[in-house]
């Protein structure tokens, strides 16, 4: 039987702080939050995550407003560094939904966050935890969207912000964005995981608050995303969704909604049987996760060379995959991995029901429909895609995804003639 329980009771130790502390997901040994800047255990180095002397349910999010800021009786402030996050579509695809023949079919469009990405939940509770801490200096390596989230946030609560970024690997969209909200951009000859070795050592001196997504408090503002989608499904179809397809990169997003689920099962506001299957899906070229979840390893050996269109998922090293393999298996998920091919077709797919998404978004809808083909999802779930990033985080993979230019002459009826197909330039 599936393990949906927090692994100790939610009441604060000694060093709680206002009702939230920091856990091992190793050892269980507990931290205090805000005493001193920490990102894994001191004992012995695994992975952190958030927990509180009180879980709340849905009631206790009415009349709180929108957005992830609704969600703060769940999360370790009222409120944060704000641009505002959150409150994004949750969109009815019914071409898509037709072909698949799934029993419904939603997409969580995650690019429509101010940055254009879901990295904007984590931030706007991490940069808080960061003000909360004293620093003056932030910092990530980042395949582009966590860079945008960072410099955005990192401006708006006036610190200066570091990114790093793989010289060469990240979209022209995403760099704009760093730039212009004034972040020093360092790029690294080397991959994703090289930049976030370098920049984890930084904040290991001292020389930067990190906000990649090991930071434990990155993961609470993600969360959100989960607790939105359950809301408006049971508001829509009276019942919560089958299962959540969603791409994995840093696999941030998959520990983000098995910790919402287990907290929702701690207050009592969803029952065990009733959480959603986790599934992954990664390129082929960037799957150590899928390889692991194939396998049955308790552990994601890491890939040293990625490459796929896909940018935002081009990971070979999940730093969250401790957390993210249990909830994938414990909620009776599972991972699959796509083609470049495979993902273009399904960002066309996407754009056909109007929803404009870069390439790893698409991969949530490349893996549902080749798991559809293969039997492993029924056509009586209801299914809910997450789309983690807006289409112009990358318009040159857009423009070569869509139709090309025509040219036509400068006049009326010679642009009716090549519409009818009977000439043109």
């Amino acid at each position: 039987m599936a393990d949906l329980s927090l692994p100790d009771d939610p009441v604060a130790p000694p060093v709680a702080d206002r009702g939230v502390w920091l856990h091992c997901i190793e050892c269980g040994e507990t931290h205090p939050p805000f005493d001193a800047v920490i990102y894994t255990c001191e004992s012995c180095g695994g992975l952190l995550e958030a927990r509180y002397d009180r879980y709340p349910g849905f009631d206790a999010f009415e009349g709180r407003g929108r957005g992830v800021w609704r969600y703060a009786p769940a999360l370790p402030f009222e409120a944060g560094v704000s641009l505002p996050e959150g409150d994004t579509p949750l969109h009815e695809a019914p071409r898509l939904e037709r072909e698949l023949d799934v029993r419904t079919l939603r997409v969580k469009h995650e690019g429509m966050n101010p940055t254009g990405s879901f990295k904007d939940r984590g931030m706007t509770v991490g940069v808080q935890v960061a003000r909360e801490l004293g620093v003056d200096r932030l910092a990530c390596a980042s395949t582009g969207n966590t860079s945008a989230a960072l410099a955005a946030y990192g401006a708006r609560a006036g610190l200066e912000t570091l990114v790093l970024l793989p010289a060469g690997k990240v979209a022209a969209g995403k760099v704009a964005q760093a730039s212009l909200h004034g972040a020093r951009i360092l790029e690294v000859d080397g991959n994703f995981d090289a930049c976030l070795d370098v920049v984890s050592e930084l904040a290991d001196r001292g020389e930067a608050y990190l906000l990649n997504s090991m930071n434990p408090f990155r993961l609470e503002g993600q969360k959100t995303i989960g607790l939105e989608i359950l809301e408006a499904f049971r508001d829509e179809e009276d019942r919560v969704p089958d299962r959540i397809v969603l791409p994995v990169g840093n696999a941030g997003n998959t520990a983000a909604l098995y910790k919402c689920f287990r907290e929702l099962v701690a207050a009592g506001a969803l029952a065990p049987a009733d959480v959603p299957a986790l599934t992954g899906v990664q390129a082929e070229g960037a799957a150590p996760l899928v390889e692991a979840v194939e396998s049955g390893a308790d552990d994601v050996e890491r890939w040293d060379h990625v490459e796929t269109i896909a940018t935002a998922i081009r990971i070979g090293n999940p730093v969250n995959a401790p957390k993210a393999l249990p909830g994938i298996r414990e909620t009776g998920g599972t991972a699959v991995a796509v083609s470049d091919d495979e993902i273009t077709a399904a960002q066309r797919s996407l754009a056909g029901e109007g929803i404009g998404v870069e390439p790893a978004s698409a991969a949530s809808v490349a893996g549902l429909r080749k798991l559809r083909e293969a039997g492993t999802i029924g056509a009586d779930e209801d299914v809910v895609c997450l789309t983690t990033g807006h289409l112009l985080k990358d318009p040159d993979a857009a423009a070569a995804a869509g139709n090309d230019p025509e040219p036509v002459p400068t006049d009326a009826d010679a642009v009716v003639a090549h519409l009818a197909g009977d000439g043109g330039a």
